[in-house]
């Protein structure tokens, strides 16, 4: 079992930054990849990020490539998502996620076996 805990939501205004955390426990040493899905209105989880865990191998979704910085600092079991230039449109629910596995499409909400209770970032006008 992996725990995910996430941090550092809040609310900002349109060009502003946030940093988001993600705290691993438990069988950390079998995390594989980590990824960013903020929930949509309608309730799917979209992709932003994904990492590989140990190595550093990166992906994005292209809105928010030039945008938002995924890291990992292993001895913390942490990942983080930096967010700069945020919009209105980037407010929802983000939450973390682990895959144990070690599957390729990093994009794909399936890849992923544990997940996070998410944290609220909104972005004003």
């Amino acid at each position: 079992q992996v725990q995910l805990v996430e941090s550092g939501g809040g609310l900002v205004q349109a060009g502003g930054s946030l940093r988001l955390s993600c705290a691993a426990s438990g069988r950390t040493f079998s995390i594989v990849n980590m990824g960013w899905f903020p929930q949509l209105p309608g309730g799917a989880h979209d992709f932003v990020a994904a990492i590989r865990w140990f190595g550093g191998i990166t992906d994005y979704a292209d809105s928010v490539k030039d945008r938002f910085t995924i890291s990992t600092d292993n001895a913390k079991n942490t990942v983080y998502l930096q967010m700069n230039s945020l919009q209105p449109e980037d407010t929802a629910v983000y939450y973390c996620a682990a895959d144990v596995v070690g599957r390729r499409r990093l994009t794909f909400r399936d890849t992923y076996d544990y997940w996070g209770q998410g944290t609220q970032v909104t972005v004003s006008s």
